[in-house]
């Protein structure tokens, strides 16, 4: 005898569909580059003001810091206003504030560490608020959208050693390892460019452009000796000082004024070194710092030139699509 099985249940419900676990979001390297450069540079002036040396006041890090905070709000309020916009520091609390003063806080830190002015604190305020006002000044149009092409810190700097050129200087180099011995001396490079490396290769993703930084300065080194018979010691021993290992680290690879893809930042940190080395055959001092500047104003001014000739071709092609729209006249 056959046995028939029993119809399923209608109460029976189908299994739940398996629903994926939402993917990790993934982290944003922009924060993570200015908030490890912003410590960086915190970590380093504690210990340069404590440990190694540093002949500026100790307050003058504190000021130089409150008066980057105050150009930068000041400046994107009045470009909140301006543009009917909500100020980028308002609507999420606390934490918005933070993010949108780590760039400030960078450059303050670098104008103050690498400027020595003496007892006057007026040319680091300078160099403070001019690196932050050309953020949004020095800006020029990429895709669609308006980007600054200054590195902020090295402008401001730039621009103190121009105006106050007479009354203040480079920070001297010796003040980075005075109070430090034999073994912290080596050390302390061995850590900047350790850091320093860590944060460019896995956040800012600019060891292209360090590897043309670095081998077109060798490159300018070598050409000058050989043409011009400049001392290849003194044209090479440049990249054993500290400020030099701080310069290509800390100065050079800024993420906001630097190209992204790698052949390009090859070719920015090349030319910078090109630029050092011309400026160098007519006895430019300061001469790391006007070489950015320099490649950095030729970058912005070649965005501009682009912007300004695709507006023309649009302009020259309107008529153009006038007159092939308009319908013939019916005779």
């Amino acid at each position: 005898m056959t046995t028939i099985a029993p119809p399923p249940s209608i109460n029976t419900a189908p299994a739940a569909p398996v629903v994926p676990a939402p993917a990790k979001p993934e982290p944003d390297r922009r924060y993570l580059a200015l908030r490890n450069f912003a410590l960086s540079i915190s970590v380093f002036n504690i210990f340069g003001y404590t440990l190694l040396g540093f002949e500026q006041p100790w307050l003058w890090p504190i000021f130089a810091v409150l008066t980057g905070y105050a150009a930068e709000i000041s400046f994107e309020l009045i470009r909140a206003w301006a543009k009917k916009e909500a100020p980028r520091f308002l609507g999420g609390g606390g934490r918005r504030v933070y993010e949108f003063l780590l760039p400030s806080h960078i450059t303050a830190l670098a104008c103050n560490m690498l400027l020595y002015a003496n007892d006057m604190f007026l040319p680091i305020a300078f160099a403070v608020i001019v690196g932050v006002t050309g953020k949004y000044v020095l800006q020029a149009p990429v895709y669609g959208r308006m980007r600054h092409y200054m590195n902020p810190s090295n402008f401001g700097i730039t621009m103190a050693l121009v105006c106050f050129g007479s009354w203040i200087s480079i920070a001297p180099p010796y003040e980075f390892t005075e109070n430090a011995n034999t073994y912290f001396r080596v050390m302390i490079p061995i850590i900047i460019v350790t850091a320093g490396t860590v944060i460019n290769a896995l956040l800012t993703r600019k060891v292209p452009l360090i590897v043309g930084w670095l081998g077109g300065f060798a490159i300018q080194a070598f050409i000058r000796h050989w043409i011009w018979d400049v001392a290849l010691f003194s044209a090479l021993g440049v990249m054993t000082g500290v400020a030099f290992v701080l310069f290509t680290n800390y100065m050079i690879t800024d993420p906001g004024t630097t190209p992204a893809k790698p052949m390009n930042q090859f070719m920015f940190g090349s030319s910078v070194a090109m630029v050092y080395g011309v400026l160098m055959l007519f006895n430019v001092v300061y001469t790391l710092f006007f070489a950015v500047v320099v490649v950095c104003g030729i970058r912005g001014l070649g965005w501009w030139v682009a912007h300004l000739r695709k507006k023309s071709r649009e302009r020259a092609a309107a008529p153009a699509r006038l007159t092939l729209g308009t319908p013939r006249s019916i005779a």
